[in-house]
């Protein structure tokens, strides 16, 4: 769980760092850069060859989706939302943990669809003005996509590497940088939006600590405790990014500053609603982690 909690703080700041300072690029762009970092850090410690072609194929593509896939989308919902919007819609990824966690062992509960309904009431109650309220949807339908491909990422790997135990994490997560990394360079070389040339120094340092860090360690340190617990804490601590990263966007960022007291309002009622929506599964995570 060391792990995990330490990840969580790294991860609070980066909400507000790419809403402040990244939000006006171009999200491909942003998730190739960040994704190619971590590549470049963890490519040296890869040992491909301790592990079968299908196993190889299988990581990177593991890799495809939960970063590549998670990141366009996450980046992207900085264009539609303010970054302590886009921490808020990430909190049902811990449903989306267990689900998938579930789906695989062939055991589904009807508590789902109570917690999905009541995540969309509590995206519906909040209102900011001057974001359209299609703006704050679409928002919220990428940072689902965003949590959904993120937590089958977790599963996956976490099963897998109980399967391989023998094989260091360091070892393999070059497959994992590096198919998140190929799924961001497919949706930049599509989207033909972006011009690097208009990255300014801020920008640039901002992807630096992004990328090395916040992507590449974090994401490692994150994948390794995943591997280290069982299902339950890994989606009880899914959430325990959000309320320090809404504190920070709003707070250390500044986006309080533009904030009204009836938004205030209209954001913690929302984000009730979705924190309720988790309850109605709370019982079935404090179930898995006897598993």
């Amino acid at each position: 769980m060391l792990y995990l909690a330490l990840v969580s703080v790294l991860w609070a700041f980066s909400f507000g760092l790419i809403g402040s300072t990244l939000s006006g690029l171009d999200s491909s762009l942003v998730a190739t850069l960040r994704l190619a970092c971590a590549s470049l850090l963890f490519i040296p410690f890869l040992k491909s060859k301790k592990i079968t072609k299908i196993d190889r194929l299988k990581l990177f593509i593991c890799g495809f989706i939960q970063f590549g896939l998670m990141y366009v989308s996450y980046i992207k919902a900085f264009h539609y939302l303010p970054s302590h919007l886009v921490a808020v819609f990430s909190i049902l990824t811990p449903l989306y943990v267990v689900f998938i966690y579930d789906l695989l062992n062939r055991s589904l509960s009807p508590r789902y669809l109570l917690a999905a309904f009541l995540s969309v009431l509590g995206a519906a109650s909040i209102q900011i003005d001057g974001i359209p309220k299609k703006d704050i949807w679409i928002g919220f339908g990428l940072m689902q996509i965003s949590g959904i491909c993120f937590a089958f990422g977790q599963v996956y790997y976490r099963g897998w590497k109980l399967r391989n135990s023998r094989v260091r994490d360091r070892e393999v997560y070059g497959l994992l940088a590096l198919g998140g990394t190929i799924c961001a360079v497919g949706s930049c070389v599509y989207s033909r939006e972006w011009n690097i040339q208009e990255i300014s120094p801020e920008q640039w340092q901002a992807i630096a600590y992004l990328g090395f860090v916040a992507t590449g360690m974090g994401f490692f340190l994150w994948n390794k405790g995943a591997a280290l617990c069982n299902a339950g804490t890994l989606a009880v601590f899914n959430n325990a990014v959000v309320p320090m990263a809404v504190l920070c966007s709003l707070f250390v960022f500044g986006e309080i500053k533009n904030s009204s007291s009836k938004e205030m309002i209209q954001l913690f009622i929302g984000t009730c609603l979705i924190v309720l929506a988790l309850s109605t599964v709370r019982k079935k995570t404090i179930n898995q982690k006897a598993h």
